[in-house]
């Protein structure tokens, strides 16, 4: 009979065990129907669980042979064995630096600039804010991004480097991290999606625990963009479009699935090299582009030229130009921060409903006529 009872006892014993063991698992291992909280990028996930974050960079330059990932871990929370082997970082952190100025706004917007300690060549910086904060000595100047100054990143002791990578071969990643730092990938730059690039606001908000913040910002810039998106609606796309200017012996034009290329179709332009695939740009010659937009309406040119007389006085071919003769030429590169930045650059990438909004400025003034350019310069 004890026997009997032995054997009871042992088989409940043993079921209880594994029970234990299958609840130790749910409670720490990471859940497959949990929602990526990213849904306009292409290159960012973001998955929230319990106490921790997994964070996964995509496509992090052209060719890239690998992804990566971040375990972002709250205070006190546990961290399946599973994800042991990725770079963790608790949060929400208290220092960072960055090394893209397109970076900078995010910061700002979240109100937590002042976690920034320091920024490769600090003179490309254009906002008033944190231009502030590099002339107080708060943010250091950590070098260039090909050769950040590893002493004094070691000395800032940062929580976190966040920084990209242009192909396979990233000696100064590798020695960053060989240094004991925290280094992120971030893959922004190599978003088409206007707002896909803004959406990284997101990882900003996940790194400093405002996650809520972060949604309701973007959220907005969302709704921003799509009210721009219905104002030309009904609007044909009648204005033809000349992109670029010469570098050297070759003008570059943005292809058509390029983030340029991306507003000028939401603006209803005609866009004379949107059937061109592929992002990025494509070098052509003088006379080619002359020949398909020599009556082109407008000419968005690329440049801080300005005015017209700076431009022509560039290159003296460009009076071919029908929309050069009648002054109807614009740039968005022309507004410069007080070292020289260009606020373009910087801000663009954050606000793309603001830049939607220059476009159609540009192509149906009727439509905005009240609005001021925020990025955009008419060359008069």
């Amino acid at each position: 009979m004890n026997s009997f009872y032995n054997k009871i006892f042992l088989f409940v014993a043993i079921l209880s065990l594994a029970a234990c063991q299958k609840n130790k698992q749910s409670t720490t291992a990471p859940i497959a129907t949990i929602k990526n909280e990213i849904e306009y990028s292409s290159n960012l996930s973001i998955y929230k669980y319990d106490g921790y974050s997994i964070v996964k960079v995509l496509n992090p330059w052209p060719d890239a042979n690998k992804d990566f990932t971040y375990i972002l871990k709250e205070k006190n929370a546990t961290v399946p064995d599973s994800l042991q082997k990725y770079t963790q970082l608790s949060v929400p952190l208290k220092s960072i630096v960055v090394t893209s100025t397109t970076n900078i706004p995010f910061l700002e917007m979240l109100q937590v600039e002042k976690s920034l300690v320091g920024f490769p060549h600090t003179n490309y910086v254009s906002s008033a804010k944190t231009r502030k904060l590099i002339d107080s000595g708060i943010v250091k100047n950590v070098g260039q991004n090909e050769r950040l100054n590893m002493e004094k990143l070691i000395d800032l002791a940062p929580e976190a480097i966040v920084t990209f990578g242009v192909d396979n071969n990233n000696p100064m990643i590798a020695n960053l991290e060989k240094s004991g730092l925290n280094v992120i990938i971030q893959a922004d730059w190599m978003e088409q999606s206007p707002l896909g690039k803004a959406e990284w606001i997101k990882l900003y908000a996940a790194l400093f625990g405002k996650e809520k913040e972060g949604k309701i910002l973007f959220d907005n810039i969302v709704k921003n963009y799509n009210q721009a998106l219905q104002l030309v609606a009904n609007q044909k796309a009648e204005a033809t479009v000349l992109y670029g200017s010469m570098y050297q012996n070759q003008w570059f034009v943005a292809k058509g699935n390029s983030w340029v290329a991306q507003f000028m179709k939401d603006a209803k332009s005609n866009y004379l090299w949107a059937d061109i695939e592929g992002s990025g740009s494509l070098g052509l010659s003088f006379e080619k582009i002359l020949d398909k937009a020599k009556t082109a309406k407008v000419w968005i040119a690329t440049g801080s030229f300005k005015n017209s007389k700076e431009l022509g006085d560039s290159n003296p071919h460009y009076n071919q130009f029908d929309a050069f003769a009648v002054k109807n030429v614009y740039t968005f590169e022309s507004k410069l921060g007080t070292t020289g930045g260009t606020i373009y650059y910087e801000l663009a990438p954050s606000r793309p409903d603001l830049v939607l909004k220059d476009y159609i400025k540009i192509f149906h003034p009727e439509l905005l006529a009240n609005y001021n350019f925020t990025f955009a310069t008419k060359l008069n």
